[in-house]
């Protein structure tokens, strides 16, 4: 893409959904998943209502505090730490990949050459022997 060519608005974020890959799907606890009576042992039902409601009011407001005081700086964190990864993978494993195979092509090259000038004549007098003893 040149510099003259417009960029897509990619700087609006998903308020709905914002879990669109499902990649935290196996942290998705509700009261249910964590408590639950059994038949034959039932507490008071308002203790059960208010439990519920409990458990949901200090999950979510533990959640927004926790995130309201430590998500903007550990999301700031995790994208300085993906920005690394990226220049290091354009400025250093991409260009080490291609010494790499660069060098293994010319390695690959003159271990084929050796191979073939000792194993070829060599596979060619077996096969003249074995020739001898075929069927008559």
């Amino acid at each position: 893409m040149t510099s003259t060519e417009s960029t897509p608005a990619t700087d609006e974020v998903d308020l709905i959904n914002r879990d669109p890959n499902g990649i935290n799907d196996h942290i998705a606890v509700a009261f249910e998943d964590v408590l639950g009576e059994p038949d034959g042992v039932r507490s008071v039902d308002c203790v059960w209502r208010w439990s519920y409601k409990c458990f949901n009011l200090w999950k979510n407001l533990c959640y927004r505090i926790s995130t309201l005081l430590c998500g903007i700086c550990i999301a700031m964190s995790w994208g300085c730490e993906f920005a690394q990864i990226a220049m290091l993978h354009v400025w250093y494993i991409t260009p080490l990949m291609k010494v790499l195979e660069i060098n293994c092509g010319c390695s690959k090259k003159l271990y084929g050459l050796c191979i073939n000038c000792c194993l070829d004549p060599l596979c060619e007098s077996c096969g003249l022997i074995f020739r001898a003893f075929k069927r008559s």
